[in-house]
């Protein structure tokens, strides 16, 4: 499709922080238009697991994450993409994990403590599991359908795209690209990582750099987990458990347990998606550039530790590949605007699935 001229919202970016604002737009009845450098969805938006991980976000997050459970579940039933009301399954293997997701579930309705049958009943998982907790409300999505799926969905219903333009500079109502100028009375860039690309300025600010990560998928056969899995090291990282008492004991007990987890900053998660396969990952490597070379220490980490907790799963590799996004010490989003009607949305921490969708209303309110 032809862009128009002139348009009342640009969103420059196609993964899903940028759909999002593209869907919010058009919901409010505007004249949309989405340019993206590449020639169809392929960032981080399809190299993730596919996981909406409501449940353990606190603050904003938790904030975003409600939103976009729901706009998950609407954009489903319009663009016609898997989307599935999974749960998680968290599965606790030490004693520090228990008395962390104890705490985690102190006063929740939304959280099931499981006993080591009650985690057996939803994955078949190595006999030292002492137990864990299902979070009922998280979802699970084919990533390399969902964002590539509403992209299709919003051009049918009239938002136009313009694909292979690089946006080489915006300004209060204009966008300046490899293709020529596009009006608009409001642009949102939200191009993750590479935000640095357009607004240097505001990347130094929020320290944002890029997080490189070690994913691979497996065949899984019929020992594949029926819920999307989180362990141990999820327990670090998401801002809900990490904010625990108990999360101290819990990196103290994994670090004696696995040093090479910690040097690796692993975040040991499972899905599997519709095909039969299983994702697993992920590592996490920050510089400013992600580089392009990956330690194959890092995937025999990962599959060491998947035969360790899922001892009947079939290993056989069918795709490894880097992810990368956007990371900040300081925040988990950045949200400004640094121009008059020029907006900047990043999700700064691997939560943009679970929260990109749940952005856009308050940004374009």
């Amino acid at each position: 499709m032809k862009i128009p001229e002139n348009v009342d919202v640009l969103v420059v970016g196609s993964g899903i922080v940028g759909l999002a604002h593209a869907y919010e737009a058009w919901r409010q009845g505007a004249r949309v238009a989405v340019v993206d450098a590449a020639a169809t969805v392929h960032g981080a938006s399809v190299r993730n697991f596919g996981h909406a991980c409501i449940t353990p976000q606190a603050g904003a997050a938790s904030s975003f994450a409600e939103v976009a459970r729901t706009r998950w579940l609407e954009l489903a039933g319009k663009a016609g993409f898997f989307a599935r009301e999974s749960g998680t399954t968290v599965v606790a293997r030490r004693p520090e994990e228990i008395a962390l997701l104890e705490q985690f579930a102190a006063g929740r309705d939304d959280v099931e403590l499981l006993d080591r049958a009650g985690v057996g009943r939803i994955v078949d998982v190595a006999e030292d599991a002492l137990g864990g907790a299902f979070l009922p409300r998280d979802l699970q999505v084919d990533p390399r359908e969902a964002a590539p799926a509403i992209a299709r969905w919003l051009e049918s219903v009239g938002v136009a795209f313009l694909w292979r333009a690089t946006v080489a500079s915006v300004a209060t109502g204009t966008a300046y690209t490899s293709r020529g100028e596009i009006s608009a009375e409001r642009i949102v860039v939200c191009v993750n990582h590479d935000v640095d690309r357009l607004f240097p300025d505001l990347a130094e600010q929020y320290e944002v750099t890029r997080c490189r990560l070690h994913m691979l998928k497996v065949s899984g056969g019929p020992a594949r987990p029926r819920t999307p899995v989180l362990t141990g090291w999820s327990l670090l990282r998401y801002a809900g458990f990490a904010g625990c008492p108990a999360s101290a004991d819990v990196r103290d007990a994994l670090s004696r347990a696995l040093p090479a987890g910690i040097e690796y900053d692993l975040n040991q998660m499972y899905t599997s998606p519709p095909d039969g396969t299983v994702i697993v990952g992920d590592t996490h490597a920050r510089a400013v550039d992600a580089a392009p070379f990956q330690p194959w220490e890092g995937f025999d980490l990962l599959l060491d530790e998947t035969r360790r907790l899922f001892p009947r799963l079939t290993l056989d590799i069918v795709e490894t590949w880097q992810g990368v996004y956007a990371t900040s010490p300081r925040t988990e989003f950045l949200i400004a605007e640094p121009i008059r009607d020029v907006h900047v949305v990043t999700v700064t921490t691997g939560i943009g699935m679970t929260t990109g969708l749940g952005i856009a209303p308050s940004v374009l309110s």
